[in-house]
């Protein structure tokens, strides 16, 4: 859905990170050293970057039209 604003083990910022993370593996960056160059270095922070899964333009498709009373 949304990216995470914060790792769920140690607390590290991380929504900030992931437009970066996309322009990086757009430069044809592997995932790992994109994550090594935002400064994700502990495996926590790193999966929650890695493991996201944008779906968030996705369900805007399925926003409710009708007007409920």
């Amino acid at each position: 859905m949304i990216i995470p604003v914060r790792c769920f083990s140690c607390g590290k910022v991380v929504g900030d990170k992931w437009e970066k993370y996309l322009a990086l593996l757009q430069a044809d960056r592997t995932e790992g050293e994109a994550l090594t160059d935002l400064g994700l270095k502990r495996y926590c922070c790193r999966r929650m970057v890695l493991t996201h899964v944008d779906l968030i333009e996705k369900l805007l498709h399925f926003g409710q039209h009708t007007k409920r009373n």
